[in-house]
């Protein structure tokens, strides 16, 4: 099984590019937070990088931008090619299959206008990203008896 949803933010705007054969591309990166101990003042995010075809990446060029919160579910995807240096390079990236816009336009251009984010405008998800509970301290603890484990 190869599913992957995420949940994040378009690092730049996106610029859909066609294929020889008529078919709509667009390459994009979504910031999502990790969440966790983190040093005051110093977010962490991993990038993902994704490729959306077609009618998708027409629809995600003409109504988003950078900082647009949205939701992907898709497959990842790896592939290999030569580039002009004769090295072989490897890429992983998501195959967007669908994609969710997750606020509106004026919720994004308010949240750029301020230079924050205004967690009370949208979903609980971001509130919980943005502030992280102290309760991911320490490790669980499972108290699992050999007699239950499958093996």
């Amino acid at each position: 099984m190869n599913k992957t949803i995420l949940i994040g933010r378009l690092t730049k705007d996106l610029e859909v590019r066609k294929t020889p054969n008529g078919a709509s591309v667009v390459n994009f990166t979504i910031a999502i937070n990790r969440i966790g101990k983190q040093q005051p003042g110093q977010p962490e995010a991993d990038f993902i990088n994704c490729v959306a075809w077609n009618q998708t990446a027409d629809l995600m060029a003409q109504y988003l931008g950078k900082g647009s919160l949205i939701g992907v579910e898709g497959r990842i995807q790896t592939r290999n090619y030569e580039n002009n240096e004769g090295r072989r390079v490897y890429v992983t990236e998501v195959v967007v299959e669908r994609v969710e816009f997750l606020e509106s336009r004026s919720q994004r251009q308010t949240q750029q206008q301020s230079g924050y984010y205004d967690q009370s405008s949208n979903n609980d998800y971001d509130q919980y990203q943005q502030a992280p509970s102290d309760d991911f301290d320490e490790e669980p603890i499972l108290d699992i008896a050999s007699d239950d484990l499958p093996f």
